[in-house]
């Protein structure tokens, strides 16, 4: 199993957004930049984040966006759930279509431990102790502006 490029995404968006201060709108501009992320891309992964109540959307000068919850109310798995759907290892694990082999298959009980041990790591990280953990997020945007300060103080001398 692997975590779709969205998904990613989708995590990496919502992190930077996080490590803003409460309310910044910041333009898709912005957040390619700081994600690396390609523009149509982010632009289909924030749609998707805006949907599911995450994410707003703000248009028009000032705009931008923004998180809709406070990063510490917000799990990694709810992140990744709204852009891959639920999360299921396999087909018999499925929610709603059951599996014909459950009561005799020695893997049916392995695959239900494995995918409830993935969804409890994801469920007790919050998207606010990423951010936390990922410094760089701010360090890098600091970076840049100082570059573009001493880029111009060179160019002055």
């Amino acid at each position: 199993m692997q975590i779709t490029r969205a998904a990613d995404y989708a995590v990496r968006v919502m992190v930077h957004l996080a490590s803003r201060p409460e309310g910044e709108k910041l333009r898709l501009a912005a957040l390619v930049q700081a994600t690396g992320v390609r523009e149509s891309f982010l632009s289909k992964v924030l749609q998707r984040l805006v949907h599911t109540g995450m994410v707003s959307s703000h248009r028009g000068t000032g705009g931008g966006f923004c998180l809709k919850e406070l990063p510490d109310q917000t799990r990694l798995l709810e992140v990744i759930e709204a852009i891959e759907g639920p999360l299921e290892l396999n087909v018999c694990l499925g929610r709603g279509q059951g599996c014909d082999r459950e009561g005799w298959c020695g893997t049916h009980s392995v695959w239900q431990q494995a995918r409830d041990a993935l969804a409890d790591v994801l469920r007790n990280v919050t998207i606010a102790e990423l951010a936390r953990a990922s410094p760089g997020n701010v360090q890098l945007l600091e970076v840049a502006s100082m570059n573009r300060v001493e880029a111009v103080v060179t160019e002055l001398d």
